[in-house]
């Protein structure tokens, strides 16, 4: 069984930092930092990139992290890392750490009155009020709590998101229904990680699937086959040796706009450490799967 304890214990080797950034939009929970690229003027639309943390962190938090924000000029995006709620569950010295209410299993688990999904729909619709987005490459990003933030909003608003990236996160273990419109999803996971276990587990008596699992769950949602295809290896933690990941696709017979993918990290732990290739690969995956 994962406890919340471990999630802490993990989550606690990230400290919050803050990125000073000008621009902001405001979606009824205060002002959100907006990373623009240098050669953004508003006269081509641009893809938007949320960024959705892990519990604990902060939106500013995980990008120091991923390092996200550092490539936005490098690939033209517009980036915004909002702050999940408050919790009541003391870590460490943070006696409020941040959550998202994403599924069943993480991370309410003090049953909050609250609506992220509707909450993250406003901040997307709060920057393209406010830049010209790209409508067909809307973009998620989410570690942890936030990956599976990722997996509730590409099934709750597949109109409006192209294509989804989970890290160390998971769907819901009950069904989703296949969304209106298919959506293009990465899930990254490391058969080390002891806080979101690569074949499932359960968080505080609630269940939640595996990578795998998850994976298949939406290339059934897409339509694709279920018969996958290796398509090579990748190095994604500088922590291990040689070629550590795994790249298995689920992208035959999928209805347009729909594809499922899962990178396995050999041994990788819930905070892999990055490797130099990692971000710019997750960047370049999203930009080459917009909605049609």
């Amino acid at each position: 069984m994962r406890t919340l304890s471990s999630i802490v214990l993990a989550t606690a080797l990230l400290a919050p930092a803050g990125v000073a950034n000008a621009q902001t939009i405001d979606a009824g929970r205060g002002q959100l930092p907006v990373t623009t690229p240098s050669s953004y003027t508003g006269d081509t639309a641009a893809p938007l990139i949320v960024l959705l943390h892990a519990f604990g962190n902060t939106g500013t938090g995980e990008d120091e992290y991923l390092r996200l924000s550092a490539l936005a000029d490098t690939y033209g995006f517009i980036l915004v890392a909002p702050d999940g709620n408050p919790s009541n569950a003391p870590m460490g010295d943070n006696k409020n750490p941040l959550f998202w209410n994403a599924s069943s299993a993480c991370c309410n688990w003090e049953g909050h009155d609250v609506d992220d999904s509707a909450y993250l729909t406003d901040v997307i619709d709060a920057v393209k009020a406010q830049y010209r987005i790209d409508p067909t490459r809307v973009f998620l990003i989410g570690h942890s709590n936030g990956g599976f933030m990722t997996h509730r909003m590409a099934a709750e608003h597949s109109g409006r998101i192209a294509a989804i990236v989970s890290l160390a996160g998971a769907d819901e273990l009950a069904e989703r229904p296949a969304p209106a419109s298919p959506v293009h999803v990465l899930q990254i996971h490391g058969t080390g990680d002891t806080s979101i276990a690569y074949d499932g587990a359960e968080i505080q008596g609630t269940a939640y699937p595996g990578a795998i699992q998850s994976v298949e769950n939406w290339a059934t949602r897409n339509g694709c086959a279920t018969t996958p295809s290796e398509a090579g290896t990748l190095d994604l933690d500088s922590g291990l040796a040689g070629m550590d990941t795994t790249v298995t696709r689920y992208t035959s017979g999928c209805r347009a706009g729909g594809s499922a993918e899962l990178w396995t990290i050999a041994d990788g732990q819930h905070f892999p450490t990055l490797s130099d290739q990692f971000t710019p690969l997750v960047v370049e995956w999203l930009m080459g799967h917009p909605k049609p």
